[in-house]
């Protein structure tokens, strides 16, 4: 059998050297990923050595033997610099600083703490940091991670509140994809140098009604958290009925949002202008082809084919500023191009 698929040692990595003869000659070994010769003594200590100090990357490197080499002769190259750096554990320094960034990306992106447990994410950091033995750090770990990283920046913005003697905040409830509802809230202040920092205070989960009453004591709660009910001038929130009332029950100031106020405007300029049928058409043509991935295909194709930019459809919504201007914008290179060339000319003047 030839040396070359026979089965060898340590994975294939290593083979018995073939004689003249054809027999096996089991006092040497052959490397099949540089083709050097080893002495061979029933133990594969002497292999694994040549493995971490040629090839560091065996386990993700091609272990067949290699064709570029002309038969007889030995690969034979210099191990680079980088190559020999490969395999040395990461110091401490490094490896918390490596736990510290993984707590920041996960916290920043909201991904899921279980991230951690991934093979991948771990594969690629052993080899973006040149050790194998790399370990991802526990779900505990990050998780207290996160909390010292939420006490330092909560500190700082602590430090920027205690600077001041006036701010405003800005609130909103929203619902999540998951149909839970949220309350932001956002502090906005100037500081002795006359720079405006804007930044949130919390984003917490509200599981009661919104009525008047709860908007009102869910912001004086957070401002009480963060200490700063004596500092408040303003608040910002949108013109629904609960929150023009719970601005009545808090003691500062309430302003309704102006863009709000204009969007509104707005709005009932667009139903009071005789718009609202041309707007109807324009959202069931656009609900056809968001709704139907063949026709969303067949859209694409008549773009295609009138050379146009393949664009996704807009579909408006009430709450998502501008998109009714997004929603027309879109349909109207279609609408146009869709039409006969001889339809889009002016009608001949025939006074």
């Amino acid at each position: 059998m030839d040396a070359a698929v026979k089965p060898g040692l340590l994975q294939g990595k290593f083979v018995f050297k073939k004689l003249p003869n054809g027999n096996l000659d089991k006092t040497k070994v052959v490397c099949t990923l540089c083709k050097a010769e080893l002495v061979y003594c029933r133990s594969s200590s002497s292999l694994k050595y040549h493995l971490n100090a040629k090839h560091p990357l065996a386990d993700v490197e091609d272990t067949g033997p290699s064709t570029d080499v002309a038969p007889g002769k030995n690969r034979v190259r210099q191990t680079t610099i980088f190559e020999c750096n490969r395999g040395k554990p990461i110091s401490t320094a490094l490896s918390a600083k490596l736990t510290n960034l993984l707590a920041q990306w996960i916290a920043i992106n909201c991904r899921p703490i279980s991230v951690v447990e991934d093979d991948g994410l771990e594969l690629l950091l052993q080899v973006a940091t040149g050790d194998p033995s790399y370990k991802l750090p526990a779900r505990r770990t990050i998780m207290r991670r996160i909390h010292d990283q939420h006490a330092a920046e909560k500190a700082v913005k602590d430090e920027k509140l205690a600077g001041v003697t006036c701010v405003a905040l800005t609130g909103d409830h929203w619902t999540s994809v998951n149909n839970d509802n949220y309350l932001g809230v956002t502090v906005h202040l100037i500081d002795a140098s006359w720079e405006l920092h804007s930044f949130t205070l919390c984003v917490m989960k509200t599981e009661e009604h919104h009525f008047a009453e709860a908007c009102a004591r869910q912001f004086l709660n957070v401002a009480n958290q963060w200490g700063i009910a004596d500092k408040i001038s303003t608040i910002g929130t949108d013109s629904a009925p609960n929150m023009i009332a719970a601005g009545r029950i808090l003691p500062f100031e309430h302003l309704p949002c102006v863009v709000h106020f204009v969007q509104r405007a707005i709005v009932m300029s667009l139903r009071d202008g005789g718009f609202d049928g041309v707007l109807a058409k324009c959202r069931k043509v656009v609900g056809h082809f968001k709704h139907s991935p063949a026709n969303s295909d067949e859209l694409n194709a008549q773009q295609a084919s009138l050379e146009q930019d393949q664009e996704p459809l807009v579909q408006d919504v009430p709450t998502c500023w501008n998109s009714t201007l997004e929603m027309i914008k879109r349909v109207r290179p279609t609408a146009r191009n869709a039409v006969p060339a001889e339809a889009q000319s002016d009608p001949p003047n025939k006074c």
